[in-house]
């Protein structure tokens, strides 16, 4: 969160979404484990990120490990009344918050830790993020449904995320990056009917 406050009041906005190809903060750079957010973009408050850190590092009590934060909660939330009435400005501050975009690593684990405690810890962390559902049972449908978040565990070395779809395994940049292949005329469109 900033010290200062912000000078102007911020619009709400959108989370960026990597629409040229970039895999920018896909991979787990600095620890041996990451939180990668799955699904869609959504904006995560301060409180809620502070929430999750704090269910890790109490998972984690008597470890030896390092934990961080890979966004950062710097833009400000301004909410007026709930039964005031239109116009009158745009409210005063509420909260901090983040954009979080597609596929973005939220936390990285380092340390002298065993995958199955660290995976155990992301899981309790993103039970308490918003859109939460860790759960290998709950089917993907209803979780599309009911558009709830969904996580994924990260180690490092696995590969970059472009969009929703991982680089490697026979998948390369290039090929998400190409235009769509046309198909010839004579396969796409049917005979024309004849004129009466």
């Amino acid at each position: 969160m900033p010290k200062r406050g912000q000078p102007k009041k911020t619009r709400k906005g959108r989370p960026r979404v990597p629409t040229g190809g970039s895999t920018r903060g896909t991979t787990v750079v600095w620890g041996d484990y990451g939180l990668r957010m799955r699904d869609h973009d959504r904006r995560v408050s301060a409180a809620q990120l502070k929430n999750g850190e704090d269910t890790i590092r109490k998972r984690l009590r008597g470890m030896k490990y390092r934990l961080y934060m890979r966004i950062c909660a710097n833009i400000g939330v301004y909410t007026s009344g709930n039964e005031s009435r239109m116009g009158k400005g745009k409210g005063s501050f509420d909260y901090w918050a983040s954009r979080v975009a597609v596929s973005k690593i939220i936390f990285e684990l380092k340390g002298d830790l065993h995958e199955k405690v660290a995976r155990e810890a992301f899981r309790l962390a993103a039970n308490k993020m918003p859109g939460n559902r860790f759960d290998p049972v709950y089917s993907i449908w209803k979780v599309l449904k009911a558009n709830l978040g969904l996580y994924e565990f990260v180690k490092k070395g696995d590969p970059p995320v472009m969009g929703i779809t991982k680089v490697g395994e026979g998948i390369t940049a290039d090929e998400l990056r190409r235009p769509r292949l046309k198909l010839p005329e004579a396969d796409t469109a049917g005979p024309l009917p004849t004129p009466i």
